[in-house]
């Protein structure tokens, strides 16, 4: 008994060459279509992976884009930072210690800078302003200030609001009379 299960039939009469080469090419047809199914599968996943991937590319490349946005507005506010450090640096008064108490309104705390007269004066009429300074305050020039608000407001020290109340008259009648020298508030 020799011999494949198609010959053993082929014998016996039950299958005929013609009947045998239709089994045959049938059997080739459908091996062949579930090669191509078996190959739309792989296409099918390999696009399904491919989309994933190209979607994640997407994904880093926004986070990307958003990281990237983030740290040029760090190097921004760094730059304004150290513009201002250098204004203040380059424009406040050196030589402002004195005897005289200036007193000034930080936020809702009250704090005293010790001034000389000169200073004292040119803080009164606001030819001078104060800014907040490394650890400190910095007296600067009214032309370094409107530099300052033009990059941040927050760093100078509100000026002394005038009081508006009094008529331009009052005003006049009030300025004849001489604040003594002595006198402080």
């Amino acid at each position: 008994m020799a011999g494949s299960l198609f010959d053993q039939l082929k014998k016996s009469g039950l299958v005929n060459d013609k009947k045998a080469k239709q089994v045959q090419r049938e059997k080739q047809q459908q091996s062949k279509q579930n090669r191509a199914n078996k190959a739309k599968k792989g296409q099918a996943v390999v696009s399904e992976a491919a989309q994933l991937a190209a979607k994640a590319a997407q994904e880093k490349a926004e986070h990307d884009k958003q990281l990237n946005l983030q740290r040029q507005q760090e190097q921004i506010e760094k730059a304004k930072k150290a513009e201002l450090v250098q204004i203040i640096e380059s424009n406040s008064l050196k030589d402002f210690n004195g005897d005289m108490a200036y007193n000034f309104a930080d936020g809702s705390v009250v704090k005293t800078l010790y001034v000389n007269p000169k200073t004292h004066k040119q803080l009164s009429i606001e030819a001078l302003r104060i800014a907040r300074f490394k650890d400190g305050y910095a007296l600067i020039s009214v032309e370094a200030a409107e530099k300052i608000m033009q990059r941040d407001e927050s760093v100078l020290i509100g000026a002394v609001a005038s009081d508006d109340t009094m008529s331009q008259e009052d005003k006049d009648y009030y300025a004849k009379f001489e604040i003594p020298d002595d006198l402080v508030w």
